[in-house]
């Protein structure tokens, strides 16, 4: 397990002698920081009764109604902590969507006190002027610790895109973190014939060809059955173009790079299992067929975990193939509960930040499968290992420890500009609209827009 943390440290490495200018860096990378032991949450006074005076509305953007159902439970038990009422919204699906409301209801003054954005949004609605500077009151509050949290989500977290450097703002708290993995339903790859898929990664034989064979063989059980299922946002088709030595943006992150000869290997790859029926239509939310026992591998994170966990098939994970970069290319993905700025109680909204983030509350959501905490320690690795024992959770731990791609926000540009362009295009590949050629030949032209020059 000390093995796993320190890899997983490792792809925090870039970015301290940024962090150290005075100007604002061309891209922060991930600063390397030490493991910090979990700090215990301080000591707190029974809490009042709920004021009918002051009502805090937060929302999360759950995966499915079981784990909007999850924080509905944790609004309950952390308004009674508080003494403040809690009114919890589930926001829509895993779509920049989600996003897209927020900012509409910010701007229209009718959005929630606190709410869940992905690491990937933050720099976006911090130049927007939308979220509040937590830091003030951070500092005030006995125990915490920006060392407590990851240091890859801590360093967009901290950062102040005005002077480059790391502490000054506190933009927000990390709700979580995770890898991909992939669902399987082992009764239709017992069905089909196929190796099991955990036996192959533990052989170290789990790469591309292992898994479009499986997904072949399930297949080929006929009707409605597919082998494979992603659905259609950044997260399912980037981790192809990782895993074939490609990405998104160039070193620096501050253009685009989704023309390179590796990212096209990753996007070629998918676009062949696709023209060959071997998944689920892109486009279409590949949940509702899975747990209707109609496909047999599912790519997703943690968070769908509480759904899945309902089915009546057998049914487990294991870690995303290695593709020919030699890695899974997986992404440690985060995101951060934060503070509306026009909040009329801004004092009990941090308290509500803060107490979503605190060891015990981290630990109730995890315990009900929902997520990874996003605290620190060997500890927390251990209560992981601890949730659902019977089920592979080493598969998600060890996409953290496969050098990961974190995700994080464009302080140089505008992540929703490139993320419109660059969904729309690989769409048009995935559904047979454009071919991958055309795709390298013109992306990076409009992609490129959404930097700032």
């Amino acid at each position: 397990m000390n093995r796993t943390y320190r890899l997983i440290g490792l792809t925090a490495a870039l970015g301290l002698a940024l962090a150290a200018c005075a100007a604002p860096p061309a891209q922060p990378a991930q600063p390397a920081q030490p493991a910090q032991p979990v700090q215990p949450a301080a000591t707190q006074p029974a809490a009042p009764a709920p004021s009918a005076e002051i009502v805090l509305r937060w929302r999360t953007r759950p995966d499915n109604k079981e784990e909007a159902d999850v924080y509905a439970s944790i609004s309950d038990e952390v308004s009674k902590k508080l003494g403040i009422k809690l009114v919890y919204e589930p926001g829509g699906s895993e779509t920049a969507s989600y996003q897209d409301v927020l900012r509409t209801e910010l701007a229209a003054g009718t959005a929630p006190d606190v709410f869940w954005i992905p690491g990937t949004d933050i720099a976006d609605f911090v130049q927007r002027g939308l979220l509040l500077d937590l830091r003030p009151y951070a500092a005030k509050t006995e125990g915490y610790s920006d060392a407590n949290y990851y240091p890859e989500p801590m360093f967009h977290l901290t950062y102040n895109p005005e002077t480059g450097k790391l502490g000054e703002k506190l933009w927000g708290l990390p709700r979580d973190v995770s890898t991909f993995v992939l669902y399987l339903n082992l009764d239709l790859i017992n069905e089909a014939g196929a190796p099991d898929p955990r036996e192959l990664a533990k052989a170290g034989k789990w790469d591309w060809d292992a898994f479009k064979q499986v997904a072949e063989k399930v297949n080929a059980l006929g009707g409605d059955i597919k082998g494979y299922g992603m659905n259609a946002w950044w997260g399912p088709f980037g981790a192809f173009m990782n895993a074939a030595g490609g990405g998104f943006f160039n070193a620096e992150r501050n253009a685009c790079n989704l023309n390179s000869k590796e990212t096209l290997t990753g996007l070629a790859f998918l676009r062949e299992l696709y023209d060959a029926g071997l998944a689920v239509p892109y486009g279409e939310d590949s949940e509702p067929p899975f747990r209707a026992g109609k496909v047999g591998m599912f790519q997703n994170g943690r968070w769908a975990t509480p759904g899945i966990s309902t089915v009546t098939f057998n049914w487990d994970v294991v870690e995303l193939p290695k593709g020919p970069s030699g890695h899974m290319g997986n992404w440690l993905f985060w995101g951060a509960y934060v503070v509306n700025k026009n909040t009329k109680h801004p004092e009990e909204a941090w308290k509500l930040v803060d107490a979503l983030t605190q060891p015990d509350i981290q630990a109730e959501v995890a315990a009900r499968g929902t997520n990874i905490p996003s605290r620190v320690g060997e500890a927390v690795f251990a209560e992981f290992l601890k949730i659902l024992p019977e089920k592979n959770n080493q598969a998600f731990l060890n996409g953290l420890a496969d050098k990961p791609t974190a995700e994080g926000p464009l302080w140089t540009g505008s992540w929703p500009d490139f993320d419109r362009v660059m969904g729309a295009q690989v769409s048009d590949v995935l559904t047979g609209k454009l071919s991958v050629e055309q795709f390298g030949q013109t992306v990076c032209d409009e992609a490129n827009k959404a930097f700032n020059k």
